[in-house]
């Protein structure tokens, strides 16, 4: 990789780190959102590029940039899912332990346990890029493949029968069923998701429904959020981070296993009483996935993931051969993302945790519910309103028949379940 093309990809991951900072901290806005909006300007960033550097490297440029883009926004997406209850994606089930902090005057533990988090699964997923990479094509890619319905059947039936375990079992099954129906709904159905900013994604409303607004309703109170304290250390240690390496690589090969549902996964198999570590578990597996889903672009053409698709789209579908020049370079673009996106996301968690304590929680709960109604509205139109309606029923039911959220992973694995098998 000669000095050039080195430098570009460490301008355009500055680039795009900027991008990946405003993805995260605004609610609603997915960073896939982003890439297709990339994708789209595609043709106008060529031709804006072509006049500053050789043309035969633009493409590798605008990728570069939707990685740190990418990375930076896994990183950075949990700062509103701590101080206002917003999910993201790929944190969702991070919401309630992030908002419990919060009201102990914590949430800058559970900002700092989820960039470290992050920072452990973004290290341990670059080193291992290479080495899965090579696994990959020389004859692991074809057992993986059989396994997948083994692996979804596996994953559904850890989540349920966490719930037995906890004597919740029935309703958990039927919260899991009807969040999976809703899901298989959202993938299925002609639902027109345009909205006044243009064609969203109904993921939005879903998983907003799910996992935000009734843990915004469940924990209204009259007072203040308490002042929030930053004790400046480590909250968490290594452990949880590289839990989240085992449960990245997973949910960053197979179809279903989402961020989302590894975390559940885990929580599940190895059940965490401190909420700032269960974070950071979360926060490493939605890095892990962001890196490895290079690899499996690289090997099958499929991402698993709107970047890893949008790269594999500027790229020409092809990232090479093995260790190719411009798998190294997005490698590269990942590792200096990661770096910038531990300090952006430290400094953006002062910067809210200050902001917070001037309100009080029910009239902050209430404005953060409207704004997300508002977004909705904005992104996905009435259609993803009435959506985001019914996934809050819901959500509402772990708290009214005493289940765990956890279940309403359902919402991406029952579909992807029913799709492998040739039911949906």
């Amino acid at each position: 990789m000669d000095a050039e093309v080195l430098g570009m990809c460490a301008v355009m991951s500055l680039v795009g780190s900027a991008l990946g900072l405003f993805s995260g901290l605004a609610p609603g806005i997915h960073v896939n959102t982003l890439a297709s909006m990339m994708l789209a300007a595609q043709t106008s960033l060529v031709g804006a590029l072509s006049g500053i550097m050789d043309e035969d490297i633009v493409p590798l440029a605008v990728s570069c940039c939707i990685m740190s883009a990418s990375v930076v926004h896994s990183f950075t997406d949990f700062v509103p899912s701590v101080f206002i209850g917003a999910p993201d994606g790929e944190d969702a089930v991070s919401v309630l332990p992030g908002h419990r902090l919060l009201l102990q005057g914590r949430g800058m533990e559970a900002v700092r346990a989820a960039a470290i988090g992050s920072l452990i699964g973004a290290s341990a997923s670059i080193l291992l890029s290479i080495p899965l990479q090579w696994a990959l094509m020389n004859g692991l890619e074809d057992p993986l493949e059989r396994l997948t319905p083994l692996v979804l059947i596996a994953a559904a039936g850890v989540l349920l029968s966490a719930e037995f375990r906890r004597g919740s079992g029935l309703w958990g099954t039927v919260a899991f069923c009807l969040s999976g129906a809703l899901g298989l709904a959202c993938m299925t159905l002609p639902i027109p998701v345009d909205g006044i900013l243009g064609e969203g994604s109904v993921m939005l409303p879903l998983l907003t429904g799910l996992f935000g607004i009734p843990v915004l309703m469940e924990s209204s109170s009259e007072g203040r959020i308490p002042s929030q304290k930053d004790r400046v250390r480590d909250p968490v240690g290594a452990v949880p981070g590289l839990r989240g390496v085992l449960m990245g690589t997973v949910a960053g090969w197979f179809p279903g296993i989402t961020a989302t549902v590894g975390a559940s996964m885990s929580a599940a198999l190895f059940p965490e009483s401190r909420p700032e570590r269960f974070i950071a578990t979360v926060a490493s597996i939605g890095t892990v996935t962001s890196v490895l889903s290079l690899v499996t672009l690289s090997v099958s053409g499929n991402g698993r993931s709107g970047t890893a698709l949008a790269i594999g789209e500027v790229m020409g579908g092809d990232l090479g051969g093995f260790m190719s020049a411009g798998f190294l370079a997005l490698l590269f673009s990942a590792a200096m993302a990661s770096a910038v996106g531990y300090w952006l996301t430290i400094a953006s968690g002062k910067a809210m945790a200050k902001a917070v304590g001037r309100f009080r929680q029910t009239g902050m709960n209430r404005t953060v519910v409207l704004v997300l109604f508002a977004v909705t509205l904005a992104l996905t139109g009435p259609a993803g309103v009435l959506m985001l309606l019914c996934s809050i029923a819901v959500g509402s039911l772990p708290a009214a028949f005493g289940t765990g959220r956890l279940v309403l992973c359902g919402c991406l694995l029952l579909p992807v379940i029913l799709f492998e098998f040739g039911l949906a």
